[in-house]
């Protein structure tokens, strides 16, 4: 065979070659576009707000007075930053909302046993409790002020309150939907009752119960900024009221931001934990 026509089938060989990588290729290619439009597609809405916001001042369609622009606003973080006001007023904030979640949380997960465990106990405490469950954190208030005063336990009580309602009503749901196949194997090995809690009832909740904890401390981050709003002088809904007296919005923007990424940021993290354990839970206990 000649050299032409072995260059020639090596040239028709190269191209076939080609021909067939490609179609692998794309699929991947276009994969990974999907997924990265995926990721990007939560921050397309966030964008366009802060491009109207930004033309807006730009142009004069909105008064500084009452919104200033982006740039100010962010001069604002930068200097409560540095001065440490926002560091110090955050983990105030901080501290409360945990101390009255762990709180909420942990009376949240024995009520919700209890209930979920007698039915003699929900037949006299549930519908008291949905009666009362139903008057806003807000309507506590007046009765508490008078109680406990203005001071830290006030908060406390609160947000505790808060993340109590979510947690009861998610315990009880997650004790009242063990498997039936798993009650069977309990009444076929002779379980206790405490075995059966231990082994079968509480496995099964886990996945109800992330859910009412995730549910729960957003109620008593909402719980925290409306108490530092209303009785506080620390804090970072005392920062939203003390810009809002000096009429200092660009302070208001500020803290609403940074109130809302710690926000954003704890409900992805126990978003993602929930996740895991919803993953991580035994196919018998998702029957």
């Amino acid at each position: 065979m000649s050299e032409t026509a072995l260059d020639a089938g090596n040239e028709r060989f190269g191209h076939d070659a080609a021909a067939r990588e490609l179609p692998a290729a794309s699929p991947r290619r276009n994969a990974r576009l999907r997924a990265l439009a995926w990721r990007l597609a939560p921050w397309v809405l966030p964008a366009v707000l802060l491009a109207l916001w930004a033309t807006g001042c730009e142009r004069g369609w909105i008064a500084p007075q009452i919104l200033p622009p982006p740039e100010r606003v962010f001069d604002t973080f930068v200097e409560l930053a540095r001065s440490g006001d926002l560091a110090s007023n955050t983990l105030i904030s901080l501290q409360r909302v945990l101390v009255g979640f762990a709180a909420g949380t942990l009376l949240g997960f024995a009520l919700g046993a209890a209930l979920g465990l007698s039915r003699t106990f929900e037949a006299y405490v549930l519908p008291s409790f949905n009666a009362l469950v139903q008057i806003p954190v807000l309507g506590w208030l007046p009765f508490l002020l008078l109680l406990v005063g203005v001071g830290e336990p006030l908060k406390y009580i609160l947000i505790a309150h808060a993340a109590l309602v979510p947690v009861t009503l998610s315990t009880l749901q997650g004790f009242r939907q063990t498997p039936a196949s798993l009650d069977e194997v309990a009444r076929v090995f002779a379980y206790k009752r405490w075995q059966r809690i231990v082994y079968l009832v509480v496995p099964a909740a886990v996945p109800t119960l992330a859910t009412g904890v995730r549910l729960a401390f957003t109620k008593a981050w909402l719980a925290l900024v409306v108490v530092e709003l209303v009785a506080s002088s620390e804090g970072l809904g005392y920062l939203i009221v003390y810009g809002r007296q000096l009429f200092q919005l660009d302070l208001v923007m500020a803290s609403v931001v940074v109130v809302g990424a710690i926000g954003y940021a704890m409900n992805r993290s126990l978003d993602a934990l929930e996740a895991r354990l919803r993953r991580g839970q035994p196919s018998a206990f998702r029957e």
